[in-house]
């Protein structure tokens, strides 16, 4: 009986030989097609538009009034229509603080829209990863079973052979069989997982769920383990711990901007008019202009000022709150990373070590069959520990990858 189990290197060379698509072409595929980046950078557009916006507050405001009378009456020689046109043109000299807390709190939000982007970017490249993993894992998986098919069928068509021949029992005929049509069961469902695997993959795209797909990279290649970083280098790089930043200066200008609705005021302008005379006779019109100076000072709210700040107030702390748990949850965030790292790095050097033994195990265990010196059940019993420990070895090594790729997540690593 021939030699049935391939090693991971070479069950992939049949699976993958025509590999195509590299994971960061992949990514950057990804990144095209993705709503929640596309929504990312329109949240920016809008920041920075309100921005600019706030910072238009700096600038004298110009604007023009117009009006036009008439009646059907007559009074002597004087008509009954007149016009009267007056623009006006106004700075604010001092606003209480409000126009500059506005301007920096648009800047602040403007800085966190930014960042938002960048997080969701990581979001998205770990999506990206693990979509790509999933489907070399079960494009790996759904290998790995049609040879373990192929595997218990070589068997059966010997053991039925001999059955005929009288050497063995009708039992262990059925044995086998059994044991066959609990393996086809079993590619159907690897087939029907890397199907599942492909949808979500190629949905990634915005393409046809069940369009094929060759990878360029898998995860039997050799993924480096990045460098541990310390937790301030963490959080010095992570977006969100940035956003949060943004979140409490945002807040912290919000305070300003209800303090300053309250404080007094000072505008200067310059208005014109130009007007017919009253009574309009002769249609004449004159020209008229003057430099306005306004001074607006608040004396008593019922106690409204106070309780504006007080409200702000509670913004910043409530800011200040969740920037001190996002610092919590994401020195734990690494811990738990770079444990997990660590231990599918180890699950997956072991699994290599068991592949080799559980191959050799059942080659051996053939043979013996073959001479006469092992039973059926001892070779189906090889069968299924080779197909337990491969597949094993294709979870260790799918875990790994993923754990990298959500390590570079968690520690903000492009």
């Amino acid at each position: 009986m021939r030699k049935i189990i391939l090693s991971l290197s070479l069950l992939f060379a049949v699976v993958g030989a025509r590999a195509q698509l590299s994971l960061e072409a992949y990514r950057d595929m990804v990144y095209e097609y993705s709503t929640e980046l596309m929504n990312a950078s329109e949240a920016s557009s809008r920041a920075y538009s309100n921005m600019r916006v706030a910072r238009t507050d700096f600038l004298p405001s110009l604007s023009a009034g117009a009006s036009f009378t008439t009646d059907f009456r007559r009074s002597g020689d004087a008509h009954l229509w007149g016009f009267d046109i007056a623009p006006k043109l106004e700075q604010i000299l001092y606003g209480g603080g409000a126009v500059r807390a506005e301007y920096s709190r648009a800047q602040a939000e403007y800085e966190r829209a930014k960042y938002g982007e960048r997080h969701t970017r990581l979001a998205m490249r770990y999506a990206a990863d693990y979509a790509y993993w999933t489907v070399s894992a079960m494009k790996l998986y759904m290998a790995a079973t049609n040879e373990y098919v192929n595997s218990i069928s070589a068997l059966y068509r010997i053991v039925e052979e001999r059955f005929r021949e009288g050497y063995v029992a009708k039992g262990d005929m059925l044995q086998v069989e059994a044991r066959l049509s609990e393996a086809q069961y079993s590619l159907i469902a690897a087939r029907n997982n890397y199907e599942v695997a492909l949808h979500r993959f190629n949905n990634l795209l915005g393409v046809e769920g069940s369009m094929e797909v060759e990878l360029a990279n898998t995860i039997l290649d050799t993924i480096s383990m990045p460098q541990r970083v310390t937790i301030d280098e963490m959080l010095a790089r992570r977006p969100d711990m940035h956003m949060a930043e943004m979140s409490i200066l945002a807040a912290e200008q919000g305070v300003n901007v209800a303090r300053a609705k309250y404080n007094p005021q000072l505008t200067a302008g310059v208005s014109g008019s130009w007007q017919t005379y009253s009574p309009n006779i002769a249609s004449k019109t004159y020209l008229d202009g003057a430099l306005v100076v306004g001074l607006s000072v608040p004396i008593f709210h019922w106690g409204e000022r106070r309780q504006a700040v007080n409200v702000a107030r509670t913004a910043v702390r409530t800011a200040e709150n969740d920037m001190e748990q996002l610092r919590r949850d994401a020195a734990q965030e690494e811990a738990d990373g770079w444990s997990a790292m660590m231990s599918s790095y180890s699950q997956m050097q072991s699994s290599l070590k068991n592949v080799e033994i559980a191959s050799e195990n059942l080659s051996i265990s053939t043979f013996s069959y073959n001479e006469g010196q092992a039973t059926v059940l001892d070779v189906l019993q090889a069968q299924i520990s080779w197909i337990q420990i491969y597949s094993n070895a294709i979870s260790a090594r799918f875990n790994y990858a993923v754990a990298v790729s959500e390590y570079m997540r968690l520690s903000a690593m492009e």
